[in-house]
Parts: structure tokens; sequence; C-alpha cells
């Protein structure tokens, strides 16, 4: 099989792309990226010489640059490009409706086009909105997003399922809880507060801190998106979600004992607008139709996850002062450039 992976070089889609590579060994896999402040190549750097890997440097919301990746025949889809950060939507909502919505657009209908056997539409929790303290989020529970990014990604969503509606176009969506581990971007809550944390810096915490999330392992995450797109019956939605319920400050509380550092760290600060109180996913249909578990456990997950962080200081450094983007600037400038046989992009 030929996978297009969009927004491969952003921190789910590198880890999904070295999942597939380890797993399928005898699948091609095809990135394409804009490399934008979220994409970093340096996330596949040991991917990079793979034959079967090629990466292709475009936007998702150019026809031309998503017919380069598709002109190399794909046989199926998986979309994790988007602009995702709540903080960034309110400040500047068009950009998630381009990314997230248009985006989405030009690839399904470059997929119709082609007629891929499936297109898996990566989506998220915040699309259903929030929840009390009591029930869990269904693939049946409406859609009522409250932030600009859950909005775009729920018309992301009603779109996708149009296209499988209206031109039989063989598809799913899948919806993750909160993803963590290596390689996540440092605006992100768990490595933002390590990486606070080793500093001796401020932890900034969200109103009471009592915000819930339901936390999943990248790996988890990739694995069963894998399974979807393999064996997952079209037109249907899949909830993926870890089962490890923790409020914000008990997650920021856990850093700074792993870390040994005092809990007077913590400054709580204004509440984000809109900000939902809780989520919480019910992932019995993927199990029961897959067979998908988590198997990383939280408390071992985000103990590997700080020990990550603390073993490559040099790779978020260089993320957070924008190295890397000077570097692929300069390499790719606004070109779009296919990979030569060996993987390399060049």
């Amino acid at each position: 099989m030929r996978i297009l992976v969009t927004g491969g070089a952003g921190f789910i889609g590198s880890n999904y792309i070295r999942y597939v590579l380890r797993e399928h060994p005898e699948d091609e896999v095809i990135n394409l990226d804009a490399l934008t402040y979220a994409g970093n190549l340096e996330n596949l750097h040991d991917v990079e010489y793979n034959s079967h890997y090629h990466f292709i440097k475009g936007d998702i919301a150019r026809p031309d640059d998503v017919s380069k990746a598709f002109s190399l025949g794909v046989h199926g889809v998986v979309n994790f490009a988007a602009e995702s950060h709540v903080d960034r939507s309110i400040l500047n909502p068009e950009a998630f409706i381009r990314s997230n919505v248009l985006g989405t657009q030009v690839l399904l209908e470059a997929a119709r086009q082609a007629k891929v056997d499936k297109f898996v539409q990566v989506s998220t929790d915040e699309v259903y909105g929030s929840l009390g303290e009591q029930g869990y989020f269904t693939e049946e529970t409406p859609l009522a997003a409250n932030s600009p990014y859950s909005a775009s990604k729920a018309g992301a969503d009603l779109l996708v399922r149009a296209y499988g509606q209206t031109y039989g176009l063989p598809l799913n969506i899948t919806r993750c809880s909160n993803n963590y581990g290596p390689y996540q971007f440092p605006e992100k809550l768990i490595p933002l507060m390590i990486i606070q944390a080793l500093a001796d810096k401020p932890l900034p915490v969200y109103g009471d801190g009592q915000n819930v999330r339901d936390w999943l392992h990248v790996e988890d995450h990739c694995r069963g998106v894998d399974m979807v797109l393999r064996r997952g019956r079209p037109g249907e939605v899949y909830n993926i979600g870890g089962h490890h319920e923790r409020t914000n400050l008990e997650i920021v509380n856990q850093i700074l004992a792993e870390l040994g550092k005092p809990l007077s760290l913590v400054q709580f600060v204004q509440d984000r607008l809109g900000h939902d109180r809780r989520y919480a996913m019910n992932a019995d249909k993927i199990t029961r139709e897959l067979g998908w578990q988590p198997q990383i456990d939280f408390p071992i997950g985000i103990q590997q996850t700080i020990r990550w962080y603390l073993e490559h200081r040099e790779w978020w450094e260089r993320v957070r002062s924008g190295e890397y983007q000077e570097y692929f600037a300069h390499q790719y400038g606004d070109r779009t450039e296919n990979t030569p046989a060996g993987g390399r992009a060049e």
C-alpha cells in the first residue's frame, strides 16, 4: 500500500510514519507537509534515507501541491495536517479555517478523483464540546464545538462525511483524546510544563487547574489509526481514547514530582476563553470491532515522556529557538520538491 500522510512532519504524523515503516515494511509512505512552525523534519531523521519514505513540501490547501503528491500513486490517505492549538485559533481563526476546512476539501477532491481505497480523517474529541462530571463521548454524541479550532475540525468532519454520502468515497473519521509522547511541540501542556520546570520557571495553569482531559499515548493513537485505515468499516467514526482522565493540575504536579521540583512553581493564570471543562472518550466501538485497546498506562507513559525530553534537550531547544525553521526555509524555500528514490528530500 502507498499511503499519503499529510502533516507527517508534525507530532502525531511523524510518529505514525515511523509506526507504519516499522510495522508494515512493505508499504510506502508519502509525507506531504508545509513545514509551518510545528512541522519539523528532524522528527523523522531516523527514516529519511528509507527507500519506502518520500517527502513532498506542500500545503494541503493548495491544489497544485496536493496533485503532485497524488501523482506518485496513492492507495490510502491519512489526514493529520491541521492547525491544532486552541489559543492560536482564538487569536487567528482564519488560518484554522483555511488549513482545517479548505485543506480537507482539497484533499477529499483529490482522493475522489484518484479513487483511493480509503481516506482517514484524524479528528479530535474537542468537536463534541464539553462534558459534565459524568458520562463519556460516544460516536453518536452531537457535535458542539466551542472554539474556532474545534469548530474548524467539526466542519472538516462534516465535509468528510458528505464526500462519503454524496460520492461514495470510502472513508473513516477517528476522534482521539489528548495525545502525549515524544516529539510534541513545546506549546502543548505536557512538554511546556516539563521544559518550564527544567528551567525553574513558573508553570502557567489556566483557571483553577481542574479541567479534565483523557490522555492517550501517541503510540497507542497511531496503532488505532492504522487499524482503522486497514480494517475500519467505510463510513464509520471511531473514538480512540486513553482511559486516563487527569486534571491539568494533577498533570503539572506529577511532572514537578518526577523532576524533583517544588509545587511553588505552579502559577495560576486567567482562564482560556471558552475553555471546555472535561473531555472523556468511550472507545468501546474500536475495541469491539477492531480489537484496539491502549497498551501504555499513563503513569509509565508520562515517565517515559519526561525522560525523552530530558534526553533530547537539543531537539526542543532548537524548536523553541526557531533554528530548525530557518534551516528548512533555506533548504526548501517556497518550492515543492519530490524526494528522490533514496527517500531523502534534497
